[in-house]
């Protein structure tokens, strides 16, 4: 079993940064994709942004060059950089932890991240 817990979320003015952490314990996996996702009222839950093993990062559209995925493997814990930040990144952001084998995703609770105008 492995267990995910966000942290740093808050309330942030349009255009400040926030820092989200992802603190995972438990099997780790030493081939794995992690990832965040939010999910704002009313929306489906949307990718953000992952990063694998070997560092490859994808990010979702509306994020690329603002946001920055990144991840200590001696910590097991994943980050988020998100700066510029706008009122429609108004989400809940979830971390997701996803180990190649056994094929099972694990996801946190999420952590509130609120932009206001």
């Amino acid at each position: 079993q492995v267990q995910l817990v966000e942290s740093g979320g808050g309330l942030v003015q349009a255009g400040g940064s926030l820092r989200l952490s992802c603190a995972a314990s438990g099997s780790i996996s030493s081939t794995n994709t992690w990832g965040w996702y939010r999910q704002a009222p009313g929306k489906q839950r949307e990718l953000v942004a992952t990063i694998t093993t070997s560092g490859r990062t994808i990010y979702g559209d509306s994020v690329k060059g603002r946001f920055i995925i990144s991840r200590d493997s001696a910590k097991n814990t994943l980050y988020l950089q998100m700066n510029s930040l706008k009122p429609e990144d108004t989400a809940v952001y979830y971390c997701k932890y996803a180990p190649i084998w056994p094929p099972q995703d694990y996801w946190g609770r999420g952590t509130q991240v609120t932009v206001s105008s």
